[in-house]
């Protein structure tokens, strides 16, 4: 299956499907000798898994890791690097019926119409299950980037229109949808209650912050950073659209507005999101991304069979009624991988 290796430099391949054996990663272009152990990168999983809370999946996968190559005596060899991490909690027969009916919102018709088969158990690898192991191999080059210096954070900015008012980064892990204001983030676990009782499901915006980030870092004209970080996070299943800097609102602006003056401390305002001709400016990377609401509602759907035959359905399994609350790490993970690749790729351009 073509598209499932992602970087250059820095390299992940992932593999697995949701209710396979197993999902896992190969991570290359590691450098070697660092310190990196399993405790780590379970951090982040813990952060990524379902079973959190009453807005999130309640399916029970603790996902722990193993590393099985690259690793010797608490070091990175520099050689591949396989993360494994084992399905317990599968409930194939939520899914009984499936194999021949479209669920609406889903890959189920473009699989069959590219491959002329699918795996209809929750998606098979179209499903958010595989992005664990995007996680996992996020961490590991999240270890590399605190070692320069960079911090990656993103979070909840908006959940079905309610939009946080201030940023408060400490509060980000201490309110389940991943917040960064504690009040809107109280509506906001409202909200999806509701949507939970009526069988719907919500959409939102997640915001990342990158700071630290050296300037320098893109490969113009293609490989830009801004590009790459694009890619990056449309390659996420639930990500439809981002944003950087001012975004869509630049559209309204003036050049005199929109253009980042400088002075002799740097950059007077951020409106290019730290970025400029697709390099690194040294100034915090910030983006947005858009979170279309989970596919996966009980409430019934219209929907047609592979034989073109209507039918009305009703998506059961165990399912987020809105993925932002998870997908932060995945967004923060993505992040870390691209920004590794870069800085890798600027230290080859000059020796």
């Amino acid at each position: 299956m073509a598209g499932s290796t992602f970087g250059e430099a820095f390299k992940i391949t992932t593999f697995g499907e949701s209710h396979g054996v197993s999902v896992g990663v190969i991570v290359e272009g590691v450098t070697p000798g660092v310190e990196l152990d399993e405790a780590y990168i379970q951090v982040q999983m813990d952060r990524r898994k379902p079973g959190q809370s009453a807005v999130t999946s309640p399916r029970k996968e603790y996902d722990v890791i193993r590393i099985v190559s690259g690793m010797f005596e608490g070091r990175t060899t520099g050689t591949p690097l396989c993360i494994l991490l084992d399905n317990k909690d599968m409930r194939p027969s939520a899914y009984d019926g499936m194999d021949e009916t479209f669920r609406p919102g889903h890959a189920d018709y473009t699989y069959l119409k590219k491959y002329g088969i699918r795996d209809h158990r929750g998606s098979g690898r179209a499903s958010g299950r595989e992005t664990a192991a995007r996680v996992a191999a996020g961490a590991v080059a999240r270890k590399l980037l605190e070692d320069r210096g960079v911090r990656v954070v993103a979070y909840t900015k908006e959940i079905g229109g309610i939009a946080c008012r201030t940023y408060q980064p400490d509060e980000i892990e201490k309110n389940s949808v991943r917040a960064c204001d504690p009040e809107a983030a109280g509506w906001m676990e409202d909200y999806v209650k509701t949507l939970v009782a009526r069988g719907d499901s919500a959409g939102g915006i997640v915001e990342c912050r990158i700071s630290g980030a050296a300037a320098g870092l893109g490969e113009p004209v293609f490989d830009k950073l801004d590009a790459d970080l694009a890619k990056a996070m449309l390659s996420v299943g639930a990500v439809k659209g981002i944003e950087f800097g001012a975004g869509f609102a630049a559209a309204g602006m003036l050049g005199s507005e929109h253009n980042d003056g400088m002075n002799a401390d740097g950059f007077l305002s951020n409106h290019a999101g730290g970025i400029l001709g697709g390099i690194s400016t040294g100034a915090d990377i910030v983006f947005r991304v858009a979170v279309k609401p989970t596919s996966s509602i009980s409430s019934p759907q219209q929907t047609v069979t592979t034989q073109g035959e209507e039918r009305t359905i009703r998506t059961e399994g165990r399912h987020d009624p809105c993925i932002c609350p998870r997908v932060v790490p995945v967004i923060e993970a993505m992040a870390c991988l691209v920004l590794e690749d870069h800085y890798k790729r600027q230290a080859a351009l000059h020796g």
